[in-house]
């Protein structure tokens, strides 16, 4: 039983070299620069800073691991930041595959996408490789509490459909400012943990 109460921030790393082995089932959490990771972590654990919220869109270049009693949360880089130099996006790129390659115990992996958009050529080219490495993953959809009723049945819909085809396990609505969608994320980490 997952008690996230538990978690504290435990390490992080800026190089696949510094990457020490998993002993623990992981719970991945991906997503482009500024769509909110930070704020998802502290509203799924239900602890205010646990994850720094940066206004800085590109400010998480490291994997930043949080221990809870049976598993970690795992925040990886955010991608897609326009301003970030070629190779620092080489640097992630190379991070990230080293991560997903490294025989982790990655149960799910949740893809954050924005609500208010359509799905970038990052955001697709993410999916399209958690799909070709046989990863389990989730969309979720942050900032839905920044669309009236009628914009948000069309996101969903526009969405959800562009998404399809890379096999997800589900995409849910999310809100860090009123907790939509929190209780139905934790049921799909919990689901992932007891597979």
């Amino acid at each position: 039983m997952i008690k996230y109460e538990t978690a504290r921030f435990e390490t992080s790393f800026g190089r696949p070299d510094q990457l020490t082995a998993s002993d623990m089932p992981e719970i991945a959490f991906a997503g482009k620069s500024n769509v909110g990771k930070s704020s998802l972590l502290n509203r799924v654990l239900n602890r205010k800073g646990i994850a720094r919220v940066s206004s800085t869109p590109g400010k998480t270049v490291t994997i930043n691991f949080f221990r809870l009693n049976c598993c970690r949360f795992v925040d990886l880089p955010g991608y897609g930041y326009a301003r970030v130099s070629r190779d620092e996006k080489l640097r992630w790129a190379e991070l990230m595959e080293s991560y997903f390659k490294s025989g982790r115990d990655i149960r799910l992996v949740v893809q954050l996408l924005d609500m208010r958009h359509m799905p970038t050529k990052d955001d697709l080219d993410m999916l399209r490789f958690l799909s070709a490495a046989g990863q389990k993953f989730i969309v979720v959809l942050t900032k839905s509490d920044k669309l009236n009723k009628t914009q948000r049945a069309d996101m969903m819909m526009k969405i959800c459909s562009a998404v399809a085809g890379y096999g997800g396990s589900g995409v849910i609505a999310f809100s860090s400012l009123n907790g939509e969608g929190t209780d139905e994320i934790r049921a799909q980490i919990e689901k992932a943990l007891g597979e």
